[in-house]
């Protein structure tokens, strides 16, 4: 028996937006993207079938290359990993019940792209500095160096809930900071959850394309700054998935 088919949708574009013949989609096989039009507005889907297993990493990736290449050359509204209906009815009338809000915040996002700085601190850096500067850490260090874990675990236990502190108080310090070297070449900026316990910085800001080589310069100008102690690295240009997205509009 064959499986039914449903339509998964990446994103709202303008209606003269065209997928490339070498666009891939999620599945596998890849399926064949496709845009469904309504009004001034398409919406960029590709068939999978309704039993088919998605998310794994090869589809995530499919999801953000295509929404990704999309947002270089026209402003996109992503749509949520994983939505699928049940057939182009179900999108002509979502476009169609959506139409100006959509349109309006395709206008909003012309010629914007997002980028996400992400830094991660060095640890033994991080440890040597903040031990340098906090005697009471410092003093918790001498007590359990060179003596056995079972021992020392109550001393493990506090040095490690203050380097865990001191990082989440720096996290949001270099935060700011970040922000404030770079936000003025950026329309908007949103500091993000940290991925990991040594982060350093997380922001996403959304760029116009005028202002983008001005934008990097200036990340890379502070990433030089905190070498030696934050590894960081620049991502983008990115759909804006961190500004806008079609379920926050009709939610």
């Amino acid at each position: 028996m064959a499986q039914e088919k449903g339509l998964f949708i990446y994103g709202i574009v303008p209606s003269d937006v065209e997928p490339t013949p070498e666009a891939e989609g999620v599945g596998s096989p890849p399926g064949e993207v496709t845009a469904i039009r309504h009004g001034e507005l398409a919406a960029l889907v590709s068939e999978v079938g309704l039993e088919e297993p998605l998310g794994r990493p090869a589809d995530l990736t499919a999801y953000e290359r295509l929404l990704d290449g999309t947002a270089v050359v026209a402003p996109v509204l992503p749509v949520r990993f994983g939505t699928v209906v049940t057939g182009a009815d179900a999108i002509e009338d979502l476009l169609a019940a959506h139409h100006d809000r959509f349109a309006a915040a395709l206008d909003e996002f012309e010629d914007r792209l997002q980028y996400t700085v992400h830094g991660r601190f060095d640890e033994q850096e991080f440890i040597s500095g903040l031990l340098a500067e906090n005697a009471s850490a410092a003093a918790l260090a001498d007590e359990v160096r060179g003596r056995p874990e079972v021992e020392s675990r109550e001393q493990r236990i506090r040095l490690g809930e203050m380097i865990s502190q001191a990082v989440e108080l720096r996290r949001e310090a270099e935060n700011r900071d970040l922000i404030d070297a770079v936000g003025g070449h950026a329309v908007a900026d949103t500091a993000l959850p940290p991925s990991h316990e040594l982060d350093a910085v997380r922001v996403s800001f959304l760029v116009d394309g005028d202002d983008e080589d001005e934008f990097v310069q200036a990340v890379e100008d502070f990433a030089e700054r905190r070498r030696d102690l934050i590894r960081m690295r620049l991502i983008g240009p990115l759909a804006p998935y961190d500004f806008v997205s079609a379920h926050r509009l009709v939610e």
